[in-house]
């Protein structure tokens, strides 16, 4: 059966390998699948089920499996994909003779074992579905009529992931208690009516490079525990075409939504720490330690959090403190903006990720490793990758051509999220960061006006009406 081509391979394309004379394309199929210059462009659902599945004399190189185990969950659920994909392995090739499955077995065995491997290590999550854990068990039991070494090495594999599974369930304890302590803090502020003065983020961490290095703590974990199919979660979930017999797990984890909160969180957090102080002197202090915050994230490759205190700094109730930005040299918060200007699609910031993407490529150190993307516009970019073609052909073939470049930007995101980052964890900065107490746009909009008062009596009228939604008074 023809092999799929890698990655790397597939999408170098070079105009001038050509000869002088005009090149004439390929097309062949071959079992109801469909090749392109020997580049696998479609194919039946079945088909491409069969190319999954090792035999003695195949397997699959790890592209394929990626992306077709990455894009199948659109046409059937994984625990059906894994009940196929065992019935191939195991029932196809049975025979009336005992002797000649029991070496058949032992034969396939290993592959077996390795595509369940790249299926547990890659997509983990799919097994918090209680029928794919059956599925794996029954496979074990299998494994081990024909092959003991084989059955100890899925044991193993099956040890592996649940500690993966394990660990998701503690982080997700993690993500409600951190919210919940927020939460509580902001109630007991409340309930005082900020008689007490807010504890403010220049009292725990004056050093912006320090604060830039505990946020990208926090981005890379966040980051670490989203899964490949999560992506195909979040830009289908509407989709009633091709799932509208609601194929993607509904045990799906929350870590992208978890994500974008935590990026929500640090704009209001932003917002809400340069509101807060009453002297203008303080305020105009906090504002440039936050510039300096997003300067050095920008250095680390932490993207993300550069972008997130840059919408906490034009926020309204931030953006109308003119006395306060006045105080303030804004030459470096405007060579930031400009890096994240959305115009000409975030030109400028997509020219600065290749080169972080680079960086990595070559990296000698630990740090040079990190690239953290603007996770929205990254996002944006597969929602509108998928929408840009269909998933299937008119021949009714899955559209495969289309799969391989959703994989190949999952690929590249999954390769950032690996790094380890390198910097020694500040406590107290990471818990403060994390449970603050975080302003609403209404009492933003209040501590705005009762630090900087208003202009007119438009504001004026905002400002009793505020007072009366947020304090009652």
């Amino acid at each position: 059966m023809p092999q799929t081509t890698p990655f790397a391979a597939k999408f170098r394309h070079d105009p001038y390998t050509r000869s002088s004379t005009r090149y004439q394309p390929v097309e062949t199929h071959y079992g109801g699948l469909c090749y392109h210059d020997n580049s696998l462009v479609s194919g039946s659902l079945e088909a491409l089920i069969q190319h999954l599945v090792p035999t003695v004399d195949y397997f699959p190189d790890r592209s394929y499996i990626f992306t077709f185990l990455l894009s199948s969950r659109l046409f059937l659920p994984p625990f059906d994909l894994m009940s196929r994909v065992c019935y191939l392995c195991l029932e196809q090739h049975r025979t009336s003779d005992p002797q000649i499955d029991k070496r058949r077995m032992r034969e396939i065995a290993p592959k077996i074992v390795q595509l369940l491997t790249e299926w547990t290590e890659t997509f983990p999550y799919d097994f918090r579905d209680e029928r794919m854990m059956q599925g794996l068990k029954e496979l074990t039991h299998r494994l081990a009529l024909g092959d003991e070494l084989s059955r100890r090495a899925l044991q193993r594999v099956t040890q592996r992931l649940l500690r993966k599974l394990t660990t998701l369930s503690q982080y997700e304890e993690f993500l409600v208690t951190t919210s919940s302590v927020g939460m509580e803090k902001l109630t007991a502020q409340k309930a005082k009516q900020q008689s007490v003065r807010r504890e403010d983020v220049l009292s725990l961490c004056s050093d912006p490079f320090v604060m830039a290095q505990q946020l990208t703590h926090i981005e890379m974990e966040r980051l670490s525990y989203i899964g490949p199919e999560e992506f195909v979660h979040a830009f289908t979930h509407k989709s009633t075409q091709d799932n509208s017999k609601g194929f993607l797990n509904k045990r799906k984890t929350g870590n992208i939504e978890a994500y974008v909160e935590w990026f929500n969180r640090l704009s209001y957090l932003v917002a809400t720490e340069i509101c807060t102080p009453v002297k203008k002197k303080n305020r105009a202090c906090v504002l440039e330690f936050f510039i300096d915050v997003a300067r050095e994230c920008f250095n680390i490759g932490n993207f993300n959090s550069l972008m997130a205190i840059i919408t906490g700094m034009n926020m309204s109730p931030v953006s109308r403190l003119k006395k306060t930005w006045s105080k303030v040299n804004t030459d470096k918060f405007d060579i930031l903006e400009h890096q994240m200007d959305p115009s000409g699609n975030f030109y400028n910031y997509r020219t600065a990720l290749q080169g972080a993407t680079h960086r990595c490529l070559t990296a000698q150190t630990s740090r040079e490793k990190i690239v953290i993307p603007f996770f929205s516009l990254f996002i944006k970019d597969l929602y509108f990758l998928n929408e840009g073609s269909a998933s299937r052909l008119p021949n009714g073939h899955i559209n495969f051509e289309k799969f391989w470049e959703l994989a190949k930007q999952v690929s590249e995101f999954l390769s950032w999220r690996l790094a380890a980052c390198p910097f020694e964890r500040d406590r107290k900065t990471l818990q403060y960061v994390l449970s603050a107490p975080i302003f609403s746009d209404d009492e933003l909009q209040l501590a705005s006006y009762e630090s900087e008062g208003p202009e007119n009596n438009m504001e004026r009228d905002t400002r009793r009406s505020l007072r009366i939604r947020v304090l009652g008074i």
